[in-house]
């Protein structure tokens, strides 16, 4: 099967609040910049692929007003996933892979901010026998992070650092909703939201939009010298029930792991998809990135838009082996409690 590459990224800065701007106003300047950006339109594209929630919006079949950001007619590929667009930019890596299209536009969008995001992220849960409790997305993930550190696989110093860590590369990224650095006399004073969660080690409600291009081997050095080569990619979901899961570690991240052959590959940088601050350490041990810089961008911790976040991870990846002139980029999508549903993508710019 073809070799898929990503020629194309753009972020729109994540708003705390968007305010009246509705989901296509968010996302027709990042459509718009990565077009420019190659010198293309949507004429050029085989295939459209968009995430997003229709949970956010309030309306079925919401994500279909996603489209008007874009030129739909005459008629277009097109498709949607109803989860973070990561899993959108699979869907078009399979396309490509199998000749169905030559190039796909990725884009995920999502407002966070005009609902009750712990309401909403509880209707996507097991419908029988989890989403009646209406547990929210914050206790959930305080479960976790108390298994963690009661069996002394992270520390509380641990989750304190990765907060800390964001903001400070936050500063150089542009487009991160928290800017401001924090001081550990700060974080330790401030209030527990779900034990042994403080509302620093969460992530803020966040509202934007991303879109991305790939394309085939034949196409890719048409926009660029050094495209960015997605070498690796897997994907792969846990049970929806919480009581049979062990929090301690990760059988799916370990399998894709395993799967992509990540121990034989000394990668440069990494961006997790890393909401709550004990998921770093967790993900640093289990995936062995040791000394690996993580989180340039900051990360989910300064801007967390839901449905993007995912795709945000490798677009941060992407971007800074293109600027950086990095080799290997591991970038890491999840979705669903706890790290529930996770995807590996190992991004590759050759020389």
């Amino acid at each position: 099967m073809k070799k898929v590459a990503i020629v194309g990224y753009a972020q729109h800065k994540i708003l705390p609040n968007a305010g009246a701007l509705n989901e296509v106003e968010l996302l027709m300047p990042v459509v718009h910049k990565v077009f420019a950006d190659l010198g293309i339109s949507q004429d050029d594209i085989g295939f459209t692929c968009s995430g997003s929630c229709d949970y956010l919006q309030g309306a079925a079949f919401a994500f279909v007003e996603g489209l008007s950001a874009i030129q739909t007619h005459p008629p277009i590929k097109e498709s949607h996933v109803e989860m973070d667009a990561a899993w959108a930019l699979y869907e078009s890596i399979l396309k490509v892979k199998m000749g169905d299209a030559e190039t796909a536009l990725v884009y995920g969008f999502g407002k966070s901010s005009p609902g009750n995001l712990d309401s909403i992220i509880s209707l996507q849960m097991d419908p029988y026998y989890i989403s009646p409790l209406w547990p929210d997305r914050v206790s959930l993930a305080a479960l976790q992070a108390r298994v963690l550190l009661e069996q002394k696989i992270i520390t509380a110093e641990e989750m304190m650092a990765a907060v800390v860590e964001s903001r400070k590369h936050a500063a150089s990224n542009p487009n991160a909703l928290i800017t401001d650095l924090l001081s550990e006399d700060l974080y330790n004073s401030n209030n527990y939201k779900s034990s042994p969660l403080r509302a620093l080690d969460c992530p803020p409600i966040s509202d934007g939009a991303s879109a991305m291009i790939i394309a085939s081997e034949d196409k890719a050095f048409e926009y660029t010298d050094h495209p960015i080569w997605i070498e690796g990619i897997d994907h792969r979901i846990e049970s929806s029930n919480l009581g049979s899961r062990d929090l301690a570690t990760s059988p799916t991240i370990e399998s894709s792991a395993k799967l992509l052959q990540l121990e034989n590959i000394n990668f440069d940088v990494a961006e997790l998809h890393t909401q709550f601050s004990h998921e770093l350490p967790f993900l640093q041990k289990l995936l062995n990135l040791g000394d690996v810089p993580i989180n340039l961008s900051g990360g989910p911790l300064v801007g967390n838009v839901m449905m993007c976040a995912g795709l945000d991870a490798i677009g941060k990846t992407y971007e800074s082996l293109v600027k950086n002139q990095l080799k290997h980029g591991l970038a890491h999508a999840t979705s669903g409690p706890c790290l529930q549903h996770n995807m590996l993508v190992h991004l590759e710019r050759q020389s």
